[in-house]
């Protein structure tokens, strides 16, 4: 039985799952968009949220904290800098899930995660990766 027991492990042990949500996480604040299967945006998604939260903060510990979870220094000067300000009105739901397609090797479901109200135009999803 699950009782009690939080997240979806992917089919890893745990240091390759959080390598994996640390990779996931520093692309999402890079790209502001990226393609994945549907049970790693929805891991992402709290991840993704606690970043933005963290950003808003503007703590010299909470640029620690984000430095432990996002891989380069440009992207949480970027999560500081630019989404932080973006989102100082909002309280929540930085992130949205869109689904696209199915992965044609497996049939996995594949869904774009972006931040709400991007910059940038949107990008056609069937072309592939984005």
């Amino acid at each position: 039985m699950r009782h009690r027991k939080k997240g979806r492990q992917l089919g890893r042990n745990t240091k390759h799952r959080w390598a994996l949500y640390r990779n996931l996480a520093t692309s999402l604040v890079e790209h502001e968009r990226i393609e994945t299967t549907e049970a790693k945006a929805k891991e992402l998604r709290g991840i993704a949220d606690k970043l933005v939260t963290l950003g808003k903060a503007g703590t010299l510990h909470a640029r620690r904290q984000a430095l432990q979870v996002l891989r380069t220094k440009e992207t949480v000067a970027k999560l500081f800098n630019e989404l932080a300000k973006r989102y100082a009105n909002k309280d929540g739901g930085y992130t949205r899930i869109i689904r696209t397609r199915r992965r044609r090797g497996d049939a996995a479901e594949l869904v774009a995660i972006e931040f709400v109200e991007r910059t940038e135009a949107p990008v056609p999803t069937s072309s592939g990766i984005t």
